[in-house]
């Protein structure tokens, strides 16, 4: 089993360590007291829940400190990039609760600036045009303990570059005929200084600036120039940036001064036990047709969280419970389920639903007869209410709520055992019908009057209490039952390919799941139910009132619990 490192965030007066330096920066009067976070995901990929305990901490610093932050798009690959990302993205922020007002951007809304910039570096014999392969600029790099070797286009004159670069925007080169490299230091301890790729040629037209550009900057080149000119003070990324973080300063140091300068601070990303969070993996699910697209209830994106019933605040919930650090960890799914388990249960309207039902029929209970029972929307909130739900001589249970044979502990129904039904009344089984492979079809039982849940001299106590649905009266519905998407606890670091890791149990389809009428007249896309005994249940967006369709959110057993009990 992969060893768990937990996350225990050290936090000072409430601030976790990257509100506490932003904290000490306004007191300091850094940036003429000014805070402006920024949220830059790439459109060409939706969003997870990694990306959320970015963007919270991005949009949350601003609110608490009064500052404000940018959404911009890092749209500098038009090879990779749609704007059906884009408008996911943008939404799934939305649903998350955060709003970027009118500061939208795109990192080529600074496409001009940035080749202006390029130019002037090539002036300044602080950039040159590289005419190698990739793979022989890879090879010269060196080791973090070999220097990298010069190219061999390293020292060509300046006017050279300077051509060469505008003719490569002019598109008369092909792709990766050549690139614009900054010209730093070889021999630097720092990977990344060892003359790294400003631009590179792409002829693929961009969605929005369309065949206006040949060249496209990159991420390194891009990113700390676009939070300069957005005015941004506080550039919050994840822990792999941190080498990158000399280079994003070298880069705008070429036009900040003392007055202004974007500043970065790092992060732990969020890893989820059970999950992997790669973009490029989850791509490749969704391509492979391995899920069911990117909003598969069984996937980490924001939208597929989503679809299977996770709210916005027990996301919000989880990040706040797991923190920000220094360091990596690989954080239990159970704690996210155990947030999404305390928000569903006092929120979620409680309600009767049989998934493999077999039929009960009361043989005292008189043919034709209807009684409507009161049943409570959800004991947290007594203000919610009641809903009445129908009574009769046939119902649906469990089929698992029965045995013939049961072992000492089973306190459901049996032979000659007696149970409440929910609700209801107290009743005893008398026998059984089973069909000629032995199955059982009908279980028969004979109810007490006088033991109507509620009612006076009902008190009488018996150990079981069965749900149950109205056989005339049900409904009947799909019901999709998802579990973890892998098999393995860290499928990102185990070896082989990790599509051999997925779980085949990760999606149960029941299809003959008897509803409450209550509950099959309500159906409503993104509602929330808790169906008695069974666990947490969300409408999907495929439902409709002729064919109900639930998600399973997540089950009643708090394993984060138990966990944390051991």
């Amino acid at each position: 089993m992969t060893e768990i490192k937990e996350e225990i965030p050290v936090e000072e007066g409430g601030l976790n360590f990257i509100e506490q330096e932003i904290k000490e920066d306004l007191a300091a009067g850094k940036n003429g007291g000014r805070l402006s976070t920024r949220f830059p995901p790439e459109p060409n990929g939706y969003l997870h829940i990694g990306h959320a305990k970015a963007f919270i901490m991005d949009f949350g610093a601003a609110e608490k400190f009064g500052g404000t932050c940018n959404l911009r798009f890092d749209d500098t690959n038009p090879q990779k990039e749609d704007t059906e990302y884009v408008e996911a993205i943008k939404r799934d922020i939305h649903w998350l609760g955060y709003d970027w007002g009118d500061r939208l951007y795109y990192a080529s809304d600074y496409f001009p600036q940035l080749y202006d910039l390029a130019v002037r570096m090539i002036k300044e014999g602080k950039a040159y045009v590289d005419e190698q392969t990739s793979e022989e600029i890879a090879a010269q790099k060196g080791t973090p303990t070999q220097p990298g070797v010069d190219s061999p286009y390293r020292n060509r004159p300046i006017e050279e570059n300077l051509d060469l670069f505008q003719r490569m925007n002019a598109g008369e080169f092909p792709d990766g005929a050549m690139v614009l490299r900054a010209k730093i230091d070889m021999a630097s301890s720092n990977m990344h200084f060892r003359d790294p790729i400003m631009y590179r040629i792409i002829h693929t037209p961009h969605w929005r600036t369309g065949e206006k550009w040949k060249v496209y900057p990159m991420y390194d080149f891009a990113h700390g120039q676009s939070d300069y000119f957005e005015g941004v003070t506080h550039s919050i990324c994840t822990l792999e940036f941190v080498p990158h973080r000399p280079l994003y300063e070298y880069f705008v140091k070429e036009l900040a001064d003392e007055s202004y300068c974007p500043r970065q601070i790092e992060f732990n990303r969020l890893n989820l036990t059970y999950t992997v969070m790669s973009k490029r993996k989850l791509l490749q699910l969704v391509k492979e047709g391995l899920v069911r697209g990117w909003d598969d209830p069984r996937m980490p994106t924001i939208c597929g969280l989503r679809r299977r019933g996770y709210t916005p605040s027990s996301i919000k919930d989880f990040v706040n419970r797991i923190g920000y650090t220094r360091y990596e960890a690989l954080n239990h799914i159970e704690l996210l389920e155990h947030s999404v388990r305390e928000d569903l249960n006092k929120t979620a309207t409680r309600v009767s639903v049989v998934q493999n039902p077999v039929k009960l029929i009361l043989t005292n209970y008189p043919e034709g007869k209807t009684e409507m029972m009161s049943m409570e929307n959800n004991p947290e909130n007594p203000s919610e209410g009641k809903h009445e739900m129908p009574f009769t001589r046939e119902l649906w249970i469990e089929r698992e709520d029965f045995m013939e044979n049961p072992p000492k502990k089973f306190f459901r129904l049996s032979p000659d055992k007696e149970v409440r039904l929910k609700g209801a009344y107290i009743i005893k089984c008398t026998g059984v019908k089973k069909n000629e492979n032995g199955e059982i079809e009908e279980i028969y039982a004979e109810y007490y009057p006088d033991t109507l849940s509620g009612m006076p001299g009902s008190d009488r106590k018996v150990k079981g209490t069965l749900h149950w649905v109205s056989v005339p009266t049900a409904v009947c519905a799909e019901v999709r039952d998802y579990d973890r998407l892998f098999a393995v606890e860290d499928p990102s670091s185990a070896e082989g390919d990790f599509r051999d890791l997925l779980n085949p149990e990760s999606l149960k389809i029941r299809e003959n799941v008897m509803l409450e009428p209550w509950l099959a007249e309500r159906i409503k896309a993104g509602d929330h139910y808790q169906f008695q005994r069974l666990g947490y249940y969300t409408v999907d967006p495929d439902s409709t009132q002729e064919h109900p369709v639930f998600n399973k959110t997540i089950g009643l057993k708090d394993t984060w619990a138990k966990m944390m009990k051991k």
